[in-house]
């Protein structure tokens, strides 16, 4: 199964026109989405009013290679490697569904666009590349879902509770899941049966609601991160401090109840 392209078996009875077609429609949604979110919330309108302000309370200006070096460690660090979320759980949780995610977007594209015909000889490392992507996906939104989401592990709340923000995480955890689970039934070539041609439907929809979702999800919050992250740096790396006071010079006083129980806040 891991080295089978689950979509050039597909190309028997689908044309991998349809399919390559459908990515387009995905990838179209998304732009729409994002730019229905930006024209709704003024995120990209309030992001550069805010760096505007910051410029002008700056006590430094930077030069090119510093501005090159702040934007390459923000990269490096804070996108590449979600260093603000420290080294616990929720940091790996998140890197395993980012990474697993990149990784199962990036075999689907390459798979559907350059390797789905039935006469095609896909080369091993990318339905590897797709199925070890899903299956890091799984592992990372599902750790992410039943134990460290804010609501439940801070609040008490049921981990069944889904509210509009949950949108996101559910849509890519069940694209992922359900694409496995078609690449399995599909490789046990069950001559015609309706096992995987459920979770084939499965799996369409659920990308439908992923992509077609990104105007009431988070979805676009992935684009917006890295360039809040790297005006962030920025404005520390020239005193600007989006406006913000410097820390307090003084010691932290938090009372001795502090080390009576670790802190589930984030």
């Amino acid at each position: 199964m891991l080295s089978t392209n689950p979509f050039s078996i597909l190309a028997e009875t689908v044309s991998p026109i349809f399919m390559q077609l459908f990515v387009i429609v995905m990838a179209i949604l998304v732009v729409v989405g994002t730019l229905l979110d930006i024209i709704h919330k003024k995120n990209v309108k309030y992001f550069f009013e805010n760096a505007k302000k910051a410029k002008l309370s700056a006590i430094k200006t930077l030069s090119t290679g510093e501005k090159i070096s702040v934007i390459s460690k923000t990269i490096v660090s804070d996108i590449a490697t979600t260093s603000e979320l420290g080294a616990g759980k929720r940091r790996m949780a998140h890197l395993l569904g980012m990474y697993g995610t990149i990784l199962f977007w990036i075999g689907s594209v390459i798979m559907i666009f350059c390797y789905s015909t039935p006469s095609s000889d896909t080369p091993n490392v990318w339905p590897i590349i797709w199925h070890v992507g899903a299956i890091m996906t799984v592992l990372g939104g599902s750790w992410f879902w039943f134990f460290l989401r804010v609501d439940v592990y801070s609040e008490a709340q049921p981990w069944y509770r889904i509210i509009q923000a949950d949108l996101f995480v559910l849509a890519l955890l069940a694209s992922a899941l359900f694409g496995l689970i078609w690449s399995f039934l599909q490789s046990l070539n069950l001559n015609n049966r309706w096992d995987d041609k459920l979770f084939l439907i499965l799996f369409i929809i659920s990308n439908i609601v992923l992509f077609g979702g990104v105007y009431w999800s988070k979805f676009a919050h992935m684009l917006y991160k890295p360039g809040a992250a790297i005006q962030k740096n920025l404005a520390e790396a020239d005193g600007s401090r989006d406006n913000l006071p410097p820390p307090a010079d003084a010691p932290k006083q938090y009372g001795l109840g502090i080390d009576r129980e670790k802190a589930k806040h984030y």
